[in-house]
């Protein structure tokens, strides 16, 4: 199954953090995860500002090495962003929502306002 992996969720595998549930370790062990390139601009934006402490062409190498699908942003997801409720304010995650929502595939995230829009949420934490 292919599973949408938001950037929380990304930096917990790489960083192999407790805090990365048994089930969502399985997720990118055993199912197919996908990395969008909204979440490797959110790490390095985040760095960039200070809020983040990442080497930014390491986590890309490291997305690459794992064989981790990569997810473009299309039109598609853009016209559907256009859309979008307001139940979310942060732009990255709105961006993965789309893209969830499109691509018809769930998200795995620890952000319980996510749950508020029509996708399958696996979490992060479990």
């Amino acid at each position: 199954m292919r599973v949408l992996v938001d950037t929380q969720a990304l930096l917990w595998w790489l960083i192999d953090s407790e805090r990365l549930g048994p089930k969502a370790r399985r997720v990118f062990m055993s199912e197919e995860p996908i990395v969008s390139p909204v979440v490797l601009w959110e790490i390095a934006i985040k760095v960039k500002l200070g809020k983040l402490e990442a080497n930014v062409p390491e986590v890309c190498a490291a997305v690459s090495e794992e064989g981790f699908e990569r997810l473009g942003f299309s039109d598609r997801h853009m016209i559907s962003l256009a859309t979008l409720d307001l139940h979310h304010r942060d732009p990255f995650d709105r961006m993965l929502v789309v893209q969830s929502q499109t691509e018809n595939v769930p998200l795995l995230t620890s952000d319980e306002k996510m749950g508020l829009y029509k996708i399958e949420i696996l979490d992060s934490r479990t």
